[in-house]
């Protein structure tokens, strides 16, 4: 791991997405729980929740840090079929929570899917990514589509 004993401790925050696309049908069956599986954005959000506190278990040489706040939100897309999952993570400490974030979305993306695959087999789990970040020594950071 790196040594990240000499860095200031700052307030930091990173979000990141992950989108599920699927049918129209299916998305309606998301949003208003009833997958066979379930409540899928309640099941999910905690898995997402879950997933973020166990990062440094599953990314080698990642940093465990204390999480100050996470949250999971969801934003269907009904003409599309799609959920854009977000994941927002801060934290007081030494290094970015970037992986945290990622980790959450990307967990609550495969839950999502985990519970629609029963009644759409070619649903998919695409666009992960960080969309902003602040805090540290690099500063603050968004993402600029087309670029």
């Amino acid at each position: 791991m790196v040594d990240v004993s000499a860095k200031a401790e700052t307030s930091r925050r990173a979000v990141a997405q992950a989108v599920l696309r699927t049918r129209p049908d299916v998305l309606a069956m998301i949003v208003a729980g009833d997958l066979p599986k379930g409540d899928a954005l309640a099941v999910a959000r905690v898995a997402g929740i879950m997933g973020a506190k166990k990062t440094p278990e599953l990314i080698p040489l990642c940093h465990p840090l204390p999480l100050s706040k996470l949250t999971v939100d969801f934003f269907p897309d009904t003409a599309s079929g799609s959920i854009r999952i977000e994941a927002s993570v801060t934290t007081r400490g030494v290094t970015g929570v970037e992986m945290e974030a990622l980790t959450a979305a990307s967990v609550t993306a495969l839950t999502l899917y985990d519970m629609t695959k029963a009644v759409d087999k070619h649903a998919s789990i695409e666009d992960i990514k960080v969309l902003a970040k602040s805090g540290g020594k690099s500063g603050d950071w968004t993402l600029e589509e087309g670029k």
